[in-house]
């Protein structure tokens, strides 16, 4: 890989990321005003994650990856703990239902969000050593099953997807893939019949008017934001939606508000943005010899597709609302650290492909 794949690969990152920074100020002011008095709140602490993000992929960039081989065990299990105390009443925060964070004043730190790398780390280096996938599986589902507890489906979700994804370039049976896959649809539909509200979101999905008011409200405001969007938008700023239509759509739904301001036009820049990151991470994986490092590119960039579809779908109403973040562009700062650190250690990886 030569340095103008890199330089495009960074180039992208950064244009995704500040422009989220201007996405987040003009879908959150109103919000923000009203909550906080303070139009600035959101944008000030993404911004702050944003120049962490910044520093971290460049340091991270720097360090050999195969570090992180060494230290993946005791990498993974600092993330576990993590993943058990915030469980603690007293020591995580609920937010939105879901015990998800460690509040630190106004910000929020989720552990879900570094365990999905920590875990591609391990796997990647599970898999350049042994055949046996079982065990991976195994405790996969175990990591899947605490962040359920939270509950977070679609983190969990996407930390399944991307191993599946690293084993299936590793060389796991397509047939196993297969039973497997079938035994995690059922799987699936039980979490969905004993929770209700996840239920409630199937059926909204399914048919959002049925209850335009409670389950199906957010799925119709952010079709409302989509559809008067045209070709080029209300313009920066203007969106209708974001004056408590929409709720917090500096969060998961922010891609309807580039859909209603920036219109047709919008869509297409940040889908070529998203597809240049995408096409990149994918032909660092393929020229990266090394195993541990090829499986390692390819568990990141698994897991960034897998997040950026899954968000898109449930904004147009493909699937049912998943709570994933949309990265680079959505509120959420534990997300935007991790994602751009991981992007660090893709750098890495590519300097040893030339």
């Amino acid at each position: 890989m030569n340095k103008k794949v890199e330089w495009l690969l960074v180039v992208s990152i950064l244009l995704l990321a500040i422009f989220g920074l201007l996405m987040i100020y003009s879908a959150s002011s109103i919000w923000a005003d009203y909550k906080y008095q303070d139009s600035f709140r959101y944008v000030k602490n993404q911004a702050i994650f944003f120049g962490m993000g910044v520093l971290g992929m460049w340091a991270v960039s720097k360090i050999d990856y195969f570090y992180y081989y060494k230290k993946a065990t005791p990498i993974l299990f600092f993330c576990i703990l993590l993943l058990i105390l915030v469980l603690i009443p007293g020591i995580g925060s609920v937010r939105n239902g879901s015990r998800s964070w460690f509040g630190i004043g106004s910000f929020g730190i989720q552990p879900s969000e570094f365990t999905k790398l920590a875990m591609i780390i391990f796997t990647s280096k599970y898999v350049s050593n042994h055949k046996k996938f079982l065990p991976i599986l195994l405790f996969t589902l175990f990591l899947f099953g605490l962040i359920l507890l939270q509950p977070d489906f679609g983190t969990g979700s996407i930390l399944v997807m991307s191993i599946l994804g690293i084993l299936f370039v590793a060389g796991m049976n397509l047939s196993f893939l297969f039973k497997l896959t079938a035994v995690g649809v059922v799987g699936v539909v039980g979490l969905i019949l004993i929770a209700p509200y996840r239920l409630a979101r199937i059926l909204s999905f399914l048919n959002p008017w049925s209850d335009p008011l409670g389950s199906g409200f957010q799925i119709i405001q952010s079709l409302y934001a989509i559809g008067p969007g045209g070709l080029f938008g209300l313009g920066f700023g203007n969106s209708i939606q974001k004056h408590f239509y929409l709720p917090e759509p500096q969060t998961d739904f922010i891609f309807s508000i580039i859909s209603e301001e920036f219109g047709f036009v919008g869509i297409v820049i940040v889908s070529i943005l998203f597809l240049t990151i995408i096409v990149t991470g994918f032909q660092i994986a393929l020229k990266t010899k090394e195993a541990f490092g090829k499986y390692l590119a390819f568990g990141i960039m698994f897991c960034f597709s897998f997040q950026t579809v899954m968000n898109l779908m449930v904004v147009v109403g493909l699937i049912p609302v998943t709570g994933v973040t949309l990265p680079f562009l959505s509120y959420g700062g534990s997300s935007l650290l991790i994602t751009m650190i991981s992007m660090g250690v893709l750098l890495n990886i590519s300097r040893y492909t030339r």
